[in-house]
C-alpha cells in the first residue's frame, strides 16, 4: 500500500464531516475574525504542491492523477491547468513568473512557462538519479533550492534509489551548476526561506524534525539549528515570520521556534500550503483529497 492509499483508507473515517468548520476559538491573533475552513473542491486522488502566481492564483499538484490544477482567486473556482505533468509534486514561481515543478516522473526538475512549455531544469546528479525531488523554493537571487527524499513510485521503472544520502541541493541562479548543500537526514520534505533570503528551513519529516539554516552569499547553507521537534510534509511562512508546517493540520510557530497556533483539518493528513489571493492572506491548504482555505490576519511574503 503506498501512502496514496493509506491516507486515503483512514480518511474515509472523516468523510462525514462537515465541509466547513468553525474557527471561532482562533478569532484573534493570525486567523481573521469570524473566519471558516472552507473546502473548495474534494475531487482529487492526493493533493500537493500549492504556489502562488502574481496574481494570487494558486497552482497545486494531484499527482496520482498527474495533473497540475489552478484554483482562481477572482472566483473561487478550480480547472486543470496541465496534463500530464510529468507527475509534479512540489510547485513554486520563479522570479519570472514561469512555474517551477518537482517532476517526479522522471526524477527531475522542470521549469514551465506561460504557454506550457517545459524545460528540464535538472534531470540528474553527477549522472545518478535523484531520490525524487519533493519541494522547493527560491532565493531572491533566483537560485533554486529543493529537497531530495525517496518514496518510492508506482510509475517508475526502478525500485532502489540510486543515491543513497537523502539531501538538500541548490541550483545556481542562471547555470545548470547543481550542488549539495545539506545533508545527513532521513527524509527531507518541506522547505521554505525567509522574505529577506537569509534563512532557509528544512523539514525532516523521517525524523520529526524542523531546521533553520543560515544563507551565505553563494547559497551555502552553515549554522544548522533545530527549529522544532516536528517534521512536515510541506511548508509555508508569512509577513510576520511565522512557519506553517503540515501534516495533523497546519500547526504555525514563530520565528523563535516557540508553537503559536494549531489549526485543525477535517483529513487524515494535511500536505501542503501556502497563502494565496490577491492580497496572500488566503491560506491554501492541500489535504488528501480536498483543498482548503481560511481567511487570515497576515500575508504571505511573494
Amino acid at each position: 500500500m503506498n501512502r496514496y492509499q493509506f491516507f486515503k483508507t483512514f480518511s474515509m473515517a472523516f468523510a462525514c464531516m462537515a465541509t466547513t468548520i468553525s474557527c471561532k476559538a482562533q478569532q484573534t491573533g493570525i486567523i481573521a475574525e469570524g473566519a471558516k475552513l472552507t473546502l473548495v473542491a474534494d475531487d482529487y486522488e492526493f493533493t500537493e504542491g500549492p504556489a502562488v502566481d502574481k496574481d494570487g492564483n494558486v497552482f497545486f499538484t494531484d499527482q496520482p492523477n498527474d495533473r497540475i490544477v489552478k484554483w482562481n482567486a477572482a472566483d473561487n473556482s478550480v480547472t486543470d491547468y496541465m496534463k500530464p505533468s510529468g507527475r509534479s509534486n512540489g510547485l513554486y514561481f520563479d522570479h519570472d513568473g514561469n512555474l517551477l515543478s518537482c517532476a517526479d516522473e522522471k526524477n527531475e526538475l522542470w521549469r514551465i512557462d506561460s504557454k506550457k512549455n517545459v524545460t528540464v531544469l535538472v534531470a540528474n546528479f553527477e549522472g545518478k538519479l535523484l531520490g525524487g525531488p519533493n519541494d522547493l523554493w527560491v532565493d531572491p537571487k533566483g537560485g533554486i533550492y529543493f529537497t531530495d527524499p525517496f518514496y518510492k513510485r508506482p510509475w517508475w521503472q526502478h525500485t532502489e534509489a540510486e543515491i543513497e544520502e537523502r539531501r538538500v541541493y541548490y541550483l545556481n541562479p542562471n547555470t545548470s551548476e547543481v550542488r549539495i548543500v545539506a545533508d545527513t537526514f532521513v527524509q527531507p520534505n518541506g522547505i521554505i526561506g525567509s522574505a529577506d533570503g537569509k534563512t532557509l528551513y528544512i523539514a525532516d519529516i523521517g525524523d520529526k524534525k524542523t531546521y533553520a539554516f543560515t544563507i551565505t552569499k553563494d547559497g551555502s547553507l552553515t549554522n544548522r539549528t533545530l527549529f522544532c521537534e516536528l517534521g512536515s510534509d510541506g511548508m509555508t511562512i508569512d509577513n510576520k515570520g511565522n512557519v506553517y508546517l503540515t501534516g495533523d493540520g497546519v500547526t504555525v510557530f514563530d520565528k523563535t521556534g516557540k508553537q503559536i497556533k494549531h489549526i485543525a483539518v477535517p483529513e487524515k493528513w494535511t500536505a501542503n500550503v501556502t497563502l494565496g489571493g490577491p492580497e496572500q492572506n488566503i491560506l491554501f491548504i492541500t489535504a488528501m483529497d480536498s483543498v482548503y482555505t481560511l481567511a487570515m490576519t497576515i500575508h504571505g511574503v511573494r
